[in-house]
């Protein structure tokens, strides 16, 4: 009995070891992500995905851009007087853990200004930049939707 609760004991404490040495978490994802694919003739489109901070302290973006297109930035679509009306957003800022939903009809990116045409498949890269100015980049697919 005395080694089985030994070696319980240090079966716990090499567990405990392992989580400390753990790299917590530096970066947000942006899962289910996808960017609208648009017509040649079209002059913006937009991007939609969650947006979730995996770091463990507060994380606030500030600035978005892609080199395929000439200007990137947050957006929400808000009612005004019974019209739906874009309005830009300065800044996003997720508390750690935190999720943001960026779809059709509420936040999201709005991709301006093509730089070419999209691939009717691939992705197109996009930048997030962070207060701190740390960078994060992610490939998003291009989807007909």
């Amino acid at each position: 009995m005395k080694k089985i609760v030994r070696d319980l004991l240090g079966a716990l404490a090499l567990l405990g070891l392992l989580a400390a040495c753990q790299q917590p978490p530096t970066a947000p994802v942006f899962e289910q992500s996808w960017v609208r694919a648009m017509p040649p003739s079209a002059h913006m489109t937009a991007a939609y995905g969650v947006l979730r901070n995996g770091t463990n302290a507060p994380l606030t973006l500030v600035a978005f851009s892609s080199p395929a297109f000439g200007d990137v930035s947050l957006h929400r679509t808000v009612q005004v007087d019974g019209m739906a009306r874009m309005r830009e957003v300065e800044s996003l800022t997720l508390q750690p853990g935190e999720a943001a939903e960026l779809e059709p009809g509420g936040l999201h990116l709005m991709l301006m200004m093509p730089a070419g045409p999209l691939p009717a498949e691939g992705s197109v890269p996009l930048v997030m930049t962070a207060a701190d100015g740390r960078s994060f980049r992610f490939e998003v697919p291009v989807e007909q939707r």
